[in-house]
């Protein structure tokens, strides 16, 4: 039997520099119940101390794709995608770990989906300094546009609900129909879930398991917390054809204006305002949430979120 027969799910994992965290998610996509899978480390650049420590692990499931220069992760992914097996992709962020019956979950879910491409997503422990959470708190109701999922917050101190990268799981078909924006290097796994929704005979579920773990520091620096309004606003304006006008003035409010307000970037506060209220639909508690957060402290609205998340985690 020929052994791309016996491979059902490909693992892509993006990583650089981080020979240590990475090795983690890998161990853990190897220990998963199902066994029929395969695991590639796109090593973004390079990083001969990742490719050393991914050689010390002995399984022959595990493939290393080291690039010759940095491309960032949508890049990573594709190349990963590229050099999949499995009909199904699953992907995992190098610091984060799954559950060991994450994939065996999600295929199962996959396979009893009437749609031609499912994507299925699933709750995840967010370990953080102070505790963890389960999320998203909620799942999306049967005809919620992904793009108000993300974006519309439920009240003025709660965040809005999240998919975790390293809880999609489709196939590879859709991956090449509808691959990661190449260059793209902020909110790459919004503007997929975007896109991807908009597809034809794509289906977006979010199954109530908890089977991954994302680990968060407020305080990490990385791509995605990369303070830039103006980046993020140019980015919601690239797919405003695909989003709902609540979901596009709640983006704008939320989050290009938290961005703005964390670099007391003033001159960020009417623009945003008023593009999101005369292209968009915003809610009165949007509003209000948007000079609010201009005027309590960030520590205290962390606080606050933490404290509405513990009390909404408690109720799941």
């Amino acid at each position: 039997m020929n052994q791309n027969n016996l491979i059902t799910v490909s693992v892509v994992i993006p990583s650089l520099n981080r020979a240590t965290i990475v090795t983690r998610a890998v161990h853990s996509a190897l220990k998963q119940t199902l066994k029929s899978i395969e695991v590639i480390v796109v090593v973004d650049g390079p990083d001969e101390e990742t490719v050393t420590e991914l050689k010390k692990i002995n399984d022959p499931r595990l493939r290393i794709k080291p690039l010759p220069i940095n491309v960032g992760c949508a890049d990573s992914r594709n190349a990963g995608v590229d050099d999949a097996q499995g009909k199904w992709i699953a992907f995992l962020d190098d610091d984060d770990e799954w559950l060991p019956n994450k994939l065996e979950c999600q295929l199962a879910a996959a396979e009893k989906s009437s749609s031609l491409f499912p994507v299925i997503a699933s709750r995840f422990i967010e370990k953080t300094p102070k505790e963890d959470f389960i999320l998203p708190k909620r799942l999306p109701e049967p005809e919620e546009d992904i793009s108000e999922f993300l974006f519309v917050r439920k009240s003025l101190v709660e965040r809005a609900e999240s998919i975790q990268t390293s809880t999609f799981f489709t196939t590879k078909d859709l991956l090449k129909k509808v691959p990661f924006t190449k260059k793209l290097r902020k909110h790459v796994d919004w503007d997929w879930l975007i896109r991807a929704s908009n597809f034809n005979g794509v289906k977006i579920e979010v199954i109530p398991e908890v089977l991954a773990i994302r680990f968060y520091d407020d305080d990490r620096e990385a791509i995605s917390s990369i303070k830039n309004w103006k980046f993020s606003r140019d980015w919601i304006r690239s797919v405003k054809d695909l989003v709902t006008p609540k979901a596009y003035s709640g983006f704008l409010l939320r989050v290009a204006n938290r961005q703005a307000s964390m670099n007391r970037e003033w001159q960020a506060f009417f623009p945003l305002l008023f593009e999101a209220v005369n292209n968009g639909k915003p809610r009165f508690k949007d509003c209000l949430s948007f000079i609010l957060v201009w005027f309590i402290p960030l520590e205290l609205r962390r606080q606050l979120r933490y404290l509405m998340t513990r009390k909404a985690s408690n109720t799941v």
